[in-house]
């Protein structure tokens, strides 16, 4: 009687487990298992810092399982009421917002919310069901629009200021518009004048971070975060700290680190915000170079299983956004470890898996959910 009241309920479970990608899922775990370790170093000091990190890793795995049970086709159809619910609320933080040392990026809507996180994942979402609207009848107009209604957001963003959140919204937005099919012609020129812009922000490093000379559109502390960059020494104790004593930890690791728990810049307490925006270069201090590689690796094997995911997933809209997603992993990932070792400008941006924070990793646990539903559509149209 047990065996016959147990079958439908593992056949219940099958239904829900089956269609998973589990290489997917070996890389979320490689990297939740490093994240785990290194909090516990970096952050067992802090009371409750690793409880709740571990809490939030398994938070992250719950939204991606929840997540991946909703298939595609309805995830589709969230992408315009999510978007504009977005832009309405950065709209309402612009009049109505909380302001906190000179930032509005914070609502209150009986509790305290940042709008902005939303359209991390509502700005690939639209942009994707923009294009699988005009699939087959795409022109010059079409990506003319995509590009406004990328820019609205990122706007927004920009003015509460907050630098680091408009870059990702972004460049999530991007690589919807570059999967879409974007003329190479036209990113060419952008990617030229980029360039050309760094190498001149460069050569003239000592003439442009003069104290009383402006540069347009960035604000002043954006200004003195590039010019850090350029040259952390000019301000060794204020705002080239966190560069210098990052590139010493992560130095002195070597090739295989000086032990787990080991760590003297961590552990004397050198490094800032060593458990959030710089926990890699604790990381990097305790495992040296071996531990980065194995650590980039994981990345690397998760944005490549997500590409590949885009690559066979059924139907345009389904490729767009598993591509963005993937390719939104690399950008947090770069930036955060380029910024920890001083190859960019310190913009406040979390390393998945690793840094402690609630919301970015349930921002996380969305992304990867969204994926996994992408790639059980396809597993479960197969069978």
């Amino acid at each position: 009687m047990s065996l016959g009241r147990s079958a439908p309920l593992l056949s219940r479970l099958w239904l829900v487990a089956r269609g998973y990608d589990l290489p997917l899922m070996a890389g979320m775990a490689l990297l939740s298992a490093i994240g785990l370790i290194i909090m516990y170093s970096a952050g067992h000091d802090f009371e409750g810092r690793f409880a709740t990190h571990a809490r939030n890793v398994g938070l992250c795995w719950l939204v991606m399982f929840a997540v991946a049970q909703v298939p595609p086709q309805r995830l589709m159809q969230l992408a315009v009421p999510l978007y504009a619910l977005g832009v309405a609320l950065l709209v309402a933080t612009a009049v109505f917002g909380i302001t906190k040392k000179g930032a509005t990026r914070w609502l209150y809507l009986g509790v305290v919310i940042q709008p902005s996180e939303i359209l991390k994942l509502a700005m690939p979402l639209m942009l994707a069901w923009w294009f699988q609207q005009r699939e087959g009848l795409l022109r010059l107009p079409d990506f003319v629009v995509a590009t406004l209604l990328l820019m609205v957001p990122v706007g927004l963003i920009a003015r509460q200021p907050d630098l680091g959140t408009s870059l990702l919204v972004l460049s999530a937005g991007l690589y919807v518009i570059f999967f879409a099919g974007l003329s190479w012609r036209l990113i060419v020129p952008v990617m030229l004048a980029l360039v050309a812009a760094l190498v001149a922000i460069v050569a003239g490093g000592d003439t442009l971070c003069e104290a009383d000379r402006a540069w347009p559109v960035l604000r002043e502390y954006q200004k003195q975060r590039v010019c850090t960059l350029l040259d952390p020494a000019r301000d060794p104790l204020g705002k080239g700290f966190h560069i210098i004593q990052g590139m010493i930890a992560i130095g002195s690791g070597g090739l295989t680190g000086k032990g787990f728990m080991a760590g003297t810049q961590t552990h004397l307490e050198f490094i800032p915000e060593r458990t959030t925006d710089f926990i890699f270069a604790a990381y990097g201090e305790e495992f040296g170079l071996a531990g980065g590689l194995l650590l980039v690796g994981g990345f690397a094997f998760l944005i490549l299983r997500g590409l590949f995911i885009a690559a066979q997933a059924p139907g345009l809209f389904s490729r767009l956004l598993a591509g963005a997603v993937a390719l939104s992993i690399f950008t947090y990932t770069f930036v955060n470890i380029g910024m920890v070792s001083g190859i960019l400008p310190v913009v406040g941006i979390p390393l998945p898996f690793l840094s402690y924070g609630g919301t970015a990793m349930v921002t996380l646990g969305l992304a990867l959910g969204m994926l996994m539903s992408i790639a059980r559509a396809r597993s479960l149209m197969q069978r």
